[in-house]
């Protein structure tokens, strides 16, 4: 496996000590439509002895998933980005197909222990928030139905597919989180064991893979190596998290302070084949964190990744 992480901000500082707690490989978010900007954040990672491993995050795929992309040029963005990546060797793009928004939670203080922050989400206080007049939000309230989003998700699979195989790119589908049956109107779809497995025979390929978010499979309520022994074959990328509680409400933990046994799944892990990049996903925030988005602050990353690296060490087959 290789230890890896995002870092926010992308600073020179933050890319040293990643590389000197033995991170091997950085994850970078959508650099947008120029290779120019993709290809110098790349030097700028490399400086530092370390490698892109993948591209997650503020995709140009959000019309795409409520089948709104009526000029096409979402699609479009999107097969460039995959061309771009297989020249640059870029392996693998994570994606999510959750309609309307992305990740969400309702608190990014949450007590941890010591006193370190944490996000956490609450179904009640989302849909209270919601509901006010007053509260502005982002999120669209305009319904689509799960056969809506198989079709589009279907739909999007047969054109990039063959894009991504020709290119060398994976695309390693994210579980919805919180892995809820709908959220402020629109169904979600990738919430499910099931509903993975139904995602890999949509298209059939190694390039139609998953990204195995182990927080949110646990707020799914099953049992993470078990799961990983299901899945394991198409596992391509590892967010290694753990979480308190269930989809409707959970607070994030630290690497050693949730339910989930983390040794029993790297060995899980290990057993299934899985060799490519894992990292912390959200970590507490700790005293002394100055900067960065919450759940991606530094000081907490520095423990995940002893920890995730102690790990890897010392499990056994």
């Amino acid at each position: 496996m290789k230890p890896s992480t995002v870092l926010s901000p992308l600073s020179p500082e933050n890319l040293r000590l990643a590389a000197q707690c033995g991170v091997e490989g950085v994850v970078m978010r959508y650099p947008g439509p120029d290779v120019a900007d993709l290809l110098a954040t790349k030097t700028k990672i490399e400086a530092h002895g370390l490698k892109i491993v993948g591209i997650e995050g503020f995709l140009p795929i959000e019309k795409i998933k409520t089948g709104t992309d009526t000029d096409g040029a979402e699609l479009r963005a999107m097969k460039v980005l995959i061309e771009q990546m297989g020249e640059a060797e870029i392996p693998l793009l994570c994606y999510n197909f959750m309609a309307g928004t992305d990740w969400v939670r309702t608190r990014l203080d949450a007590p941890e222990r010591g006193g370190a922050r944490v996000t956490a989400f609450s179904l009640d206080e989302a849909e209270k928030a919601m509901s006010l007049n007053s509260v502005e939000t982002s999120i669209s309230t305009d319904p689509i139905s799960a056969e809506v989003l198989w079709e589009n998700l279907e739909a999007l699979l047969k054109e990039l597919i063959p894009v991504a195989e020709k290119a060398g790119v994976t695309l390693a589908m994210h579980p919805d989180d919180p892995p809820l049956p709908e959220f402020s109107g629109k169904a979600r779809i990738m919430n499910s064991v099931e509903n993975f497995e139904r995602l890999f025979a949509l298209v059939p390929s190694e390039r139609n893979a998953m990204c195995f978010c182990q927080g949110t499979f646990a707020t799914m309520g099953v049992d993470i190596p078990t799961t990983i022994d299901r899945l394991g074959n198409h596992i391509a990328y590892v967010h290694f998290r753990d979480v308190r509680g269930t989809a409707e409400s959970f607070v994030e933990t630290f690497h050693d302070n949730g339910p989930t046994d983390m040794a029993a799944a790297i060995r899980s892990l290990k057993n299934a084949g899985f060799t490519g990049p894992i990292r912390p996903d959200h970590v507490p925030e700790m005293e002394g964190d100055a900067d960065g988005e919450p759940g991606y602050t530094m000081l907490g990353r520095l423990f995940a990744f002893g920890y995730i690296r102690g790990l890897l060490h010392g499990t056994i087959d």
